[in-house]
């Protein structure tokens, strides 16, 4: 579903955890959202890294591709990711941000931010995103 930018339900990741994509901001920087449940939580009761890190791929890509894509569709894969895991999250709301930082027109730097609904910092990430060129995309599944 898609609704002035907002991008939900949509793969099968967005569905299992839940989360929300917004890439309707005139900043031109993608956020995912997430309200946290038990479901995303670790064995100590705060945010599973893995999750973070999904959080801040999907924002970080998402703005990638929003620098050639009004959508936020134009896919961008994602080279390397390196994390830094800040602070706890128990519950409430987290809300990843990504921000283009450098690159060309084939690779990206990105960084992003997971911050607590109560501006705690929770973690960030800088990566690199390389642009999926049409042929790729136009190509059959089974295909070399």
């Amino acid at each position: 579903m898609s609704d002035g930018g907002i991008i939900q339900g949509e793969t099968g990741a967005q569905r299992m955890v839940g989360y929300v994509l917004d890439v309707g901001q005139p900043d031109r920087r993608a956020r995912c959202r997430l309200v946290l449940d038990e479901r995303h939580t670790n064995r100590h009761g705060v945010l599973h890294g893995g999750i973070a890190g999904m959080l801040l791929d999907s924002a970080a890509g998402a703005t990638a591709s929003l620098t050639v894509d009004d959508s936020g569709r134009q896919p961008f894969l994602t080279v390397s990711l390196n994390i830094d895991f800040v602070g706890p999250a128990r519950h409430g709301g987290v809300t990843a941000t990504g921000r283009v930082v450098g690159g060309g027109r084939s690779l990206l730097f990105v960084s992003a931010e997971l911050v607590h609904d109560d501006g705690t910092l929770i973690a960030t990430a800088s990566g690199i995103f390389k642009r999926v060129p049409a042929a790729a995309q136009s190509r059959p599944k089974d295909s070399p």
